[in-house]
């Protein structure tokens, strides 16, 4: 009896370390892939599995075949779709940093925009070609490893030093992630949007491009006329002024923040007025 009882407790023991150990493992893969676009492609797989799921429950027999159809050759195309990803973890499990990355930091959201703005308003004045990315919930890690990895503390300064003409990471764009530069030189996608004005040149496509894939939002800044045009969900408004770029960046960066006439008053004597 005491064999039996000492033999249960054992594999008991041992269930719960297998658990442990495929848990931890299962979660620091999702803080992994968190920071990039498989995301979004993870949530369509789920959608996928629950939707067959359903087919099978509810004796939908044309729905079932055609998700087992898509299953069968599901994996290969997920293998394609992932090879990115599959790459770096496996290179990072060759150096051992498979489950060393660290939690995002809390965003200061003003501090964020105060930064950006002073810094555009100098690109603006000066006619300084920028093109300024803000990582929301897709990550942008893809990118980023394109570029130049900085990962400062944001400051206006050292954003508009990047963008200084002839310096070598001026023609890419800088990615932003809460309080921290990322990246700088980055490489984006450009918008292949039939539609978009012949007077855009490649940062402006290149701004719109990457907001088509992805929620993130971008500020450019014209090196012809000094405009500062603000893309979302790949749309493109042109020539924002101050204060609607400040108030449509709090909007999307922190909804529930409400602007308000004493706001407009604190940056205004924060930023010295507006572009002109």
């Amino acid at each position: 009896m005491d064999y039996f009882a000492g033999l249960t407790l054992k594999n008991s023991i041992k269930d719960i370390v297998d658990v442990v150990i495929v848990s931890y493992i299962i979660y620091r893969l999702i803080i992994m892939v968190r920071g990039t676009r498989a995301v979004q492609l993870l949530r369509g797989i789920f959608l996928l599995v629950i939707t067959w799921a359903l087919s099978t429950w509810l004796n939908l027999y044309t729905l079932k075949w055609l998700m087992n159809q898509m299953f069968t050759f599901g994996v290969v195309t997920v293998l394609i779709i992932f090879q990115p990803e599959l790459r770096r973890a496996l290179e990072q499990l060759g150096r051992g940093k498979l489950f060393t990355r660290s939690s995002p930091e809390e965003q200061d959201v003003s501090h964020q925009i105060n930064e950006v703005i002073k810094s555009v308003n100098y690109l603006a004045i000066r006619k300084i070609g920028a093109l300024i990315v803000f990582e929301r919930n897709t990550g942008l890690n893809d990118y980023i490893e394109s570029g130049v990895k900085m990962n400062s503390k944001l400051s206006s300064e050292l954003l508009s030093n990047v963008f200084v003409p002839n310096t070598p990471l001026h023609d890419g764009a800088v990615i932003i992630r809460g309080s921290q530069i990322m990246a700088a030189g980055c490489y984006l996608p450009l918008s292949e949007n039939p539609f978009i004005s012949k007077e855009l040149g490649t940062r402006h496509r290149a701004a719109i491009g990457v907001t088509e894939v992805c929620d993130a939002i971008s500020v450019v800044v014209s090196e012809e006329t000094g405009q500062v045009s603000l893309a979302i969900n790949g749309q493109i408004v042109r020539d924002i002024k101050e204060e609607s770029l400040i108030s449509k960046l709090f909007e999307e960066l922190r909804p529930q923040f409400k602007a308000k006439s004493a706001d407009w008053a604190f940056w205004k004597r924060k930023e010295g007025g507006n572009r002109g």
